[in-house]
């Protein structure tokens, strides 16, 4: 297996564990940071024997311990017995990209898109098929594109909203459309909801149960939780959940039983979890809209309706890596866009940076002048 060189985590590796670090994180896909601390003071982890201190450190069931499942299944509003846990939403795209290859197949994937999509997929032999989300104005996700990239070799296609890098939404009812074409030619939808559900405007319900539809997310994005390294499956198949379960017995055998009791707890405790989120997320937003907008003639930028990142992108076409480069040794990092194959853009994380965006913003503002 060739991997290609992961171009993000490389760039992000760099300057994320400096010494000294970075003085402001914009490159970061997550929420703000979290201790073990704080999440435990959300509530109390439970009376012994359950409590964290009194978990037994073995094996952990290879489809995750019934409580967690419960817990995500509670968090999408779907049936339990279709949550399958994994480490992480890499590993649950991993093991479904490794049941549906086949000889010539192809996944359809969104441009741009998370590297990881088509790397795994090039890892389970299976080539890509991008489609664009830009029209006109917006990063707009419709079922009509997605569909014209879509052949007779195609063994799934992936839709992630809200989207990163852009933030884009597909709208539940193109969901649901794209899903029922699908099915007609046999083919799985898999939507990626690492970011569900952090919306700006109206919420919009998980995917999870509609037919043809395969949910994978994560605590790792929306709930800010990278650490944990918890991603799930939500399936109705049954027999392809049975294959998927065997497949992380021989991936990974299971997850850690502390992790999965402190994932479980933080499932329990989603409501402040997600509202530190959207207050970050919120303010931030409002502070990163006004310095493109006084940066106008020089970048633009679709602002995000989901997610905690923008790709926002220099109006004359420049590649933004010696940018982001400068914009780094001025202590503030945003992700390059030659990282998803569009150089001229940039990847901003608004919601990890709890305090001080208004300080990286204005180095930002400083970097575009200079």
């Amino acid at each position: 297996m060739q991997l290609p060189p992961f171009l993000l985590s490389q760039f992000l590796a760099e300057y994320e564990f400096a010494d000294p670090p970075i003085a402001f994180n914009l490159a970061s896909s997550t929420g703000p940071r979290w201790t073990l601390d704080a999440l435990s003071a959300l509530g109390a982890l439970g009376a012994p024997p359950q409590d964290a201190g009194a978990t037994s450190l073995g094996y952990a069931p290879a489809e995750g311990s019934r409580d967690l499942r419960e817990a995500v299944a509670a968090f999408h509003e779907t049936d339990p017995g279709w949550v399958t846990i994994t480490t992480g939403a890499s590993e649950a795209l991993w093991i479904l990209l490794s049941l549906l290859e086949r000889e010539h197949g192809n996944v359809v994937i969104p441009d741009p898109a998370y590297p990881a999509y088509a790397a795994l997929a090039a890892a389970c032999r299976l080539a890509t098929r991008p489609y664009p989300l830009w029209h006109e104005t917006a990063f707009t996700p419709a079922a009509g594109t997605v569909l014209h990239a879509v052949n007779a070799d195609t063994v799934a296609v992936i839709v992630n909203t809200p989207h990163n890098p852009t933030g884009a939404v597909m709208p539940l009812g193109e969901i649901s459309a794209l899903a029922a074409a699908l099915a007609e030619i046999g083919v799985p939808l898999i939507v990626d909801e690492v970011y569900h559900p952090l919306y700006f405007g109206a919420p919009q319900p998980s995917a999870a149960g509609i037919a043809n539809v395969i949910v994978t997310s994560d605590l790792s994005k929306a709930m800010s939780l990278p650490g944990l390294r918890t991603g799930w499956i939500i399936d109705a198949d049954a027999q392809r959940r049975a294959r998927a379960i065997d497949a992380r017995s021989y991936f990974t055998i299971s997850g850690s039983p502390l992790l999965e009791r402190l994932a479980t707890h933080a499932l329990h405790q989603s409501g402040p979890i997600l509202a530190r989120l959207r207050a970050v997320a919120a303010r931030n937003l409002t502070l990163l809209d006004r310095q493109i907008t006084a940066a106008a003639g020089t970048l633009s930028w679709v602002a995000p309706r989901g997610g905690t990142t923008a790709f926002a992108w220099f109006t004359d076409g420049r590649d933004s890596r010696a940018f982001c480069r400068a914009l780094a040794r001025a202590g503030v990092l945003v992700a390059p866009g030659d990282c998803f194959g569009h150089p001229s853009h940039m990847r901003i994380g608004f919601a990890q940076q709890e305090a001080g965006f208004a300080a990286a913003m204005r180095i930002f503002g400083g970097a575009l002048e200079g």
